[in-house]
């Protein structure tokens, strides 16, 4: 039982027929819609160059054909070793469970239909009909969410302010560097950046939302994005045994404190041997990386290793231009641009720790960054030349 109709949750399902599993496969889902790809949410979906039913992960024949069976809008309330308690009264005993309930997006308080988040389906919906020439919308939080959304709503014409506590969006993510190229775009298609002071709270008066922030100022809109991260959905695996930190804990290969349950994508927290800590990696690729790791192991197989299959990645489209990131950039004490300049379009940066290579991220520069993706964690830093380009 996959209790997550999230693109882990999916994923684990195939891996397991494609394995040669034949047993039944039950996909559990919160949200009445089939499982979607949530990328296009703040991008081609809420701009509206695309619609729900293209962004679905699979067609309704591919989980017939498979005997997959998906019980949708029915959120699992309780774990007690491998019983899964559903909101709906139903109880399933299956012999093994996989966790793959995603996160929810922080709040800036109880959600109204001016002060919102974008997370699910019916967010990304709600705001695209609320959006138009004009509409003034404040975003507050800086990370690559809220700068999607900033983009598409730009694109739209609405009016964007973007609010970011740290002195610049990005910048604990990729470095200042590389976060003063990233914001400059936004600056010059019109977005108002505030950065360097969190927002306090969000007061309606008038037909306006009014945004307080720390230092005095008050940004008024039609409507508030916040955009301030996730938190991984544990809240039914309170007095599971499970080990929660930020995540349910796990080993390296997704295994949990209780025997037979895995968990994987957003919600998991697995343990980084070359880190020496537990992360919980919020990217497509690494859900569906863990995915073929835990289905391997559910059927007493041993994951083939991949080298740099466990290395984090991300990507962002703003502005018509594609952001990629690759490992730990966010670790790093050294950086060089190996490729064009921040002032430019395009340009790569590798980012070292301790004399090690641990991330590259770069912007239109997908060859330059994509190619260190097996050396990460491994190759000396500064990179040792090649003789290649």
């Amino acid at each position: 039982m996959i209790v997550g109709a999230s693109v882990a949750g999916v994923a684990v399902a195939d891996e397991l027929r494609r394995l040669g599993f034949e047993g039944r496969l039950v996909l559990v889902g919160d949200e009445p819609h089939p499982p979607y790809d949530r990328p296009p949410l703040s991008k081609d979906l809420l701009t509206g160059r695309t619609e729900p039913d293209r962004i679905r992960l699979r067609e309704p024949a591919h989980y017939t054909d498979r005997g997959i069976t998906l019980m949708l809008g029915v959120p699992a309330v309780r774990l007690d070793g491998r019983r899964v308690e559903l909101a709906d009264g139903r109880v399933l005993t299956p012999d093994a469970v996989v966790i793959a309930t995603g996160a929810r997006a922080r709040s800036l308080g109880e959600p109204r239909p001016t002060l919102v988040t974008l997370r699910g389906l019916d967010d990304a919906l709600h705001l695209r009909r609320r959006l138009a020439d004009g509409t003034r919308l404040v975003i507050a939080g800086g990370g690559f969410i809220g700068a999607e959304a900033a983009a598409s709503a730009r694109a739209l014409g609405a009016d964007v302010t973007l609010i970011e506590a740290a002195p610049l969006p990005f910048a604990h993510l990729l470095g200042d560097e590389m976060a003063a190229a990233l914001v400059r775009p936004h600056r010059e298609a019109g977005v108002r950046v505030l950065t360097g002071t969190p927002v306090q709270r969000v007061d309606r008066a008038g037909g306006t939302e009014n945004v307080l922030l720390a230092d005095g100022q008050v940004v008024h809109g039609d409507l508030v994005l916040a955009g301030l991260g996730s938190i991984p959905n544990t809240g039914w695996l309170d007095g599971s045994g499970l080990d929660i930190g930020n995540g349910v804990r796990c080993d390296a290969t997704g295994a949990t404190a209780l025997p037979g349950v895995c968990a994987v994508g957003d919600v998991a927290a697995w343990y980084e041997p070359g880190l020496g800590r537990h992360v919980r990696h919020e990217h497509w690729t690494s859900a569906t990386e863990q995915a073929r790791t835990v289905a391997a192991r559910l059927l007493g197989r041993s994951p083939k290793a991949v080298p740099g299959a466990g290395v984090p990645y991300f990507w962002s489209d703003q502005y018509g231009a594609r952001i990629q990131s690759l490992g730990n950039p966010e670790l790093a004490d050294e950086t060089h641009v190996v490729h064009g300049s921040l002032d430019e379009g395009s340009f790569a940066v590798l980012y070292g720790r301790e004399g090690r290579l641990i991330g590259a991220a770069g912007r239109d520069a997908a060859a330059h960054v994509m190619r260190h993706r097996r050396a990460i964690t491994a190759a000396p830093f500064p990179l040792q030349p090649t003789g290649g380009t």
